[in-house]
């Protein structure tokens, strides 16, 4: 295969049910997160002309099993290498099963790993997790930003991952669907708590706060197959910058994510 002097990614899987972004540079080639069976990660790598035997690492963002589920998996069975702050390391032990002990690797929140030829960026969300953090990848002067997974989008934060080329924010449900749905009622809190997930409103305003010249690609995410809809999520999140005066599918592109089917591999 011949390298490409670019940061190319496709945003493997998104939703509830799973989550797995893939990336590359000249040099490396990762997932974040392995939300889904290492069979159908496998998959989805294979549709956007990639295999997965030659990603040599994977970051992990938090526990939660809709990150995590085939992390054990890979890692056994390719020899990757496994990224984790010690807390996620230690609340997701039970769930990844033994990982050889080489292969496990600390990576603090709020920190920068020089990785070769791509830096990567750790940052604190809010999130009901033991200790959920996100990343943004830097790579020649271009960044992607993952930001999933948080009740709440704080100033810290927002400053930290302004003026990205391109982000996956969550969008994760329609505060109306929600509250009409049949969760139950401490689900429904933990979801709109500070420390849940952002709703397509939430999301369209942190896409506000963070947007910059630079930005040209913004991938909706995480979206709830229960209490979302991506014709929903979509037309709110673009009718909300529109009203603001942001120059939707002009100034940068709004591309909706699916829980089972890869975006096409793009590049930075």
């Amino acid at each position: 295969m011949q390298a490409v002097d670019q940061l190319q990614y496709s945003i493997l899987a998104s939703g509830s049910s799973g989550n797995v972004t893939y990336l590359e540079t000249p040099e490396h080639k990762i997932l974040i997160d392995a939300g889904l069976s290492g069979k159908k990660i496998k998959e989805l790598m294979s549709s956007v002309g990639r295999n997965i035997e030659d990603v040599d690492a994977l970051f992990v963002t938090h526990e939660h099993s809709d990150h995590v589920h085939g992390v054990g998996v890979l890692a056994r069975k390719y020899g990757m290498d496994v990224y984790a702050n010690e807390g996620t390391w230690d609340a997701m032990a039970k769930k990844v099963g033994k990982i050889p002990f080489e292969q496990k690797n600390i990576f603090g929140a709020d920190t920068t790993l020089d990785f070769g030829d791509m830096d990567i960026e750790s940052f604190t969300v809010s999130h009901d997790a033991a200790e959920p953090m996100f990343y943004q990848v830097h790579h020649d002067g271009k960044t992607l930003c993952i930001l999933t997974d948080t009740g709440y989008v704080s100033d810290k934060v927002a400053g930290t991952i302004r003026n990205a080329d391109t982000y996956l924010m969550e969008c994760n449900h329609d505060i109306q669907m929600l509250r009409a749905g049949s969760y139950s009622w401490p689900l429904k809190q933990r979801i709109l708590s500070d420390e849940g997930h952002l709703s397509n409103e939430d999301g369209a305003n942190a896409i506000m706060s963070v947007v910059g010249n630079q930005t040209k690609q913004i991938y909706l995410g995480h979206r709830s197959p229960e209490n979302n809809l991506r014709s929903l999520a979509h037309l709110t999140v673009s009718t909300m910058l529109q009203e603001h005066d942001f120059g939707v599918e002009h100034d940068f592109y709004l591309h909706d994510t699916e829980p089972d089917q890869a975006t096409k591999l793009s590049s930075l």
